[in-house]
């Protein structure tokens, strides 16, 4: 019979001209590449035609290169109301509770002083209504007022023009702005209803798509967004971000393979982009994270550790923008190769409570496996006080709590260690699902079971591995904890199921790898 063990190691072990055509098409209105949206207004032929480009260039979360295309029409015809709302729009970020209400204030202050006087500029009833919704969005109160506030005025603009497609996707997606603390799943619904019908409508709708898929990035709901995401990368070539998102739904289901294609694809038309515009590649990114967690699932180490080389080379020029995927990304290597010494081969100084979080967990997680307890003692601490910070994220607590049991247990205190990562649990579990790969860098029930596991405890560390890959499906870790789990349990067949998984989702992994996560 075939079982599964993890040996700890400390060594470091589309095409171009697609790519490029690719990038090219943001140069310019080629709304072909970035799918197809109705959206009439009063504005001349070639005002409009930016417009449009850059409504379609929001709707792929390509903020900045859309406000261009806003001020572009702008410039095409300055009296143009609805390329001011546009650019305000650019500003705001629902998805990432991100929000630039100065630059969006700048921007409708270039077409009028007031709101009222903006109004009066509108070259019709529509455009007048867009204008009053967007004013909501920068009016005054802070900013979750004012969320449910432009809220509620687009669901007015949706309801007095209900065939409007645009009216019914920003709409969709200012629901989904009010959903501040993490998903909430009926406001999550309510947005995918709505969208769902633009998409059946309009199957090129690039907002119906993609909204939809945000709707459904969760392991419960992931299925009911695949055929989205098997369409938004054609309906929008030239988005960078649209390549990425489709992985949203193949992450939430174990679909490594689809991650990996996609994120590759993500990754290298950001960096065609960038390059035409003197800019070298972006190493420590959204897209390079997602693609390095892909490739540590497949299996592919070698892959890995390239991604995280660049990764820490970008860090140590330009640090600002790149402690929390640098952190992230050290973390998952070194918790999800087992190359303990990585933690000592990429140092740096990272910023944000988050980041540090994650950065000092995978120190001490490493030195748990080395033996430095004192160390991982010391990396404890640090996690328990800023914990109890105000602004703590919940899965900072949670990094805690699991480092505080790996000390208990290096002490032979067993009790106490399960007792602390069973709270852990019931804090994961109480935590909203949010999208990508887990937050909490080290699955809490993921641990759980391989300590049962190390205590011989089979059936208890089963359930713990079935209530990881719950929350994270596929995870090749809780998968051979599983397999081992249910090895010692006696349940043959769900051993054998987990070993086939595995087999399927290491079919590319590096020479050896299958080799030494097994022992037959």
């Amino acid at each position: 019979m075939t079982s599964f063990i993890i040996r700890p190691r400390v060594l470091f072990g589309l095409t171009t001209l697609a790519v490029f055509a690719a990038a090219a098409a943001l140069a310019a209105p080629q709304q072909a590449e970035l799918g197809t949206i109705d959206f009439p207004t009063s504005g001349s032929p070639a005002a409009q035609e930016h417009f449009i480009h850059g409504v379609l260039l929001m709707h792929s979360f390509e903020y900045e290169p859309a406000g261009e295309a806003f001020r572009e029409a702008q410039r095409a015809e300055p009296g143009f109301a609805m390329a001011y709302w546009g650019e305000a729009m650019s500003y705001n970020h629902p998805i990432w509770q991100q929000q630039d209400r100065d630059a969006a204030l700048a921007a409708l202050n270039r077409l009028a002083p007031t709101a009222q006087q903006r109004g009066a500029k509108a070259g019709s009833d529509k455009e007048r209504d867009w204008l009053a919704a967007v004013e909501t969005l920068y009016g005054e109160g802070d900013k979750d007022g004012r969320d449910f506030t432009y809220r509620d005025a687009m669901r007015r603009l949706h309801e007095k023009y209900p065939d409007d497609h645009e009216a019914a996707a920003f709409y969709a997606l200012s629901l989904l702005g009010t959903s501040h603390d993490g998903r909430d799943v009926g406001i999550y619904m309510q947005s995918a209803a709505i969208v769902a019908e633009v998409f059946q409508e309009n199957p090129d709708h690039p907002g119906a798509v993609h909204y939809l898929i945000h709707s459904f990035d969760d392991p419960i709901h992931a299925p009911l967004g695949l055929p989205a995401a098997r369409a938004y990368s054609a309906i929008a070539p030239a988005a960078s971000h649209a390549q990425h998102m489709t992985s949203h739904i193949f992450v939430a289901m174990g679909m490594w393979d689809n991650v990996v294609a996609a994120n590759e694809v993500a990754r290298d038309v950001q960096d065609a982009q960038r390059a035409e515009n003197g800019m070298g590649p972006n190493g420590c990114g959204h897209y390079n994270s997602w693609l390095q967690y892909g490739y540590l699932e497949q299996g592919r180490i070698e892959a890995a550790e390239l991604e995280m080389n660049l990764c820490h080379e970008t860090m140590l020029a330009n640090p600002r923008p790149s402690s929390g995927y640098f952190a992230n990304m050290r973390a998952r290597f070194v918790i999800d190769s087992q190359r303990w010494g990585g933690a000592d081969h990429w140092t740096a100084e990272v910023e944000g409570l988050g980041p540090r979080a994650n950065y000092g967990f995978t120190s001490g997680f490493a030195a748990v496996q080395q033996g430095d307890i004192d160390l991982a003692r010391q990396m404890a601490t640090r996690l328990d006080r800023a914990a109890e910070r105000d602004n703590a994220p919940a899965f900072v607590g949670i990094l805690a709590l699991e480092l505080e049991a790996l000390v208990a247990l290096a002490g032979g205190a067993q009790d106490e260690a399960l007792a602390k990562l069973e709270e852990a649990t019931v804090l994961e579990e109480n935590m909203p699902f949010q999208f990508g790969p887990p937050t909490v860098v080290k699955p809490s029930h993921e641990l759980l079971g391989e300590v049962l596991l190390e205590l011989e405890r089979f059936d208890e560390a089963v359930v713990a591995f079935e209530g990881a890959l719950a929350r994270a499906a596929g995870r090749t870790a809780s998968l051979v904890g599983l397999g081992h789990a249910a090895d010692g349990a006696g349940d043959t067949a769900k051993a054998e199921e987990a070993r086939a998984t595995l087999h399927a989702i290491w079919h590319r992994a590096d020479d050896g790898y299958v080799e030494e996560h097994q022992q037959r």
